[in-house]
């Protein structure tokens, strides 16, 4: 499918192919999408929570009191995870709560996300994301008057230096590399702007996990 492709300036910049099979996904499915996002934010958690257990709370090993003639319970340490500041039983421990997930439903939920954007009419291609110098205050003038609100932008292999550093300070602005796109990013975004060499190298990349996944 054709898309008209703009200028930063809100200049017309001609038109570019889109890939059916990447952009032109008829029904974009939830689940795929939800399976990808899980597993993106099930890699990026920490899994950095402890508590301590009974053995490395710091208490006397001394029997607290006798076993028999109190008229109490039968207790032997007061880092029994009944007492108060005793150890917890069964507790969070440090872990990775990463996942498998195959490289196939990777490709196809950003195939699915892609789409979904593009079938949303809120996929916009950009000719170039290049600035002749990094000032915030003229790029956010030429965002505004695009009408862009929370926007995620995706370029070529290699960013522009001032384009990136102009970005940085815009609040609600994400700028990716290519090799960056990502589902969760893409989803979290009203809009999404690719430019043309960004276009051909998310094309490049789907097509290469597409025929290893074919092979």
């Amino acid at each position: 499918m054709k898309t008209k492709v703009i200028t930063l300036d809100a200049g017309e910049a001609g038109e570019v192919e889109l890939s059916d099979a990447i952009f032109g996904v008829d029904e974009p499915r939830a689940d795929i999408l939800q399976r990808v996002v899980r597993w993106q934010l099930a890699k990026r958690q920490a899994g950095t929570h402890k508590v301590k257990e009974r053995t490395e709370v710091s208490y006397s090993t001394k029997k607290i009191y006798r076993q028999k003639g109190t008229g109490g319970a039968r207790h032997g340490s007061k880092g029994a995870p009944i007492f108060r500041h005793g150890g917890t039983y069964k507790g969070p421990k440090v872990r990775s709560h990463a996942h498998d997930l195959p490289k196939k439903i990777r490709a196809m939920g950003l195939r699915h996300a892609l789409s979904s954007k593009a079938k949303a009419g809120s996929l916009v291609v950009l000719d170039a994301a290049q600035s002749a110098d990094h000032k915030t205050k003229a790029l956010r003038e030429k965002i505004e008057k695009l009408g862009w609100g929370r926007t995620l932008i995706i370029d070529g292999p290699e960013l522009d230096v001032n384009f990136a550093r102009a970005a940085q300070n815009i609040p609600e602005l994400d700028l990716l590399p290519s090799q960056g796109a990502n589902v969760y990013d893409i989803l979290r975004r009203d809009t999404l702007v690719i430019t043309k060499a960004g276009i051909a190298a998310l094309e490049a990349r789907l097509a290469e996990k597409t025929e290893g996944a074919a092979a």
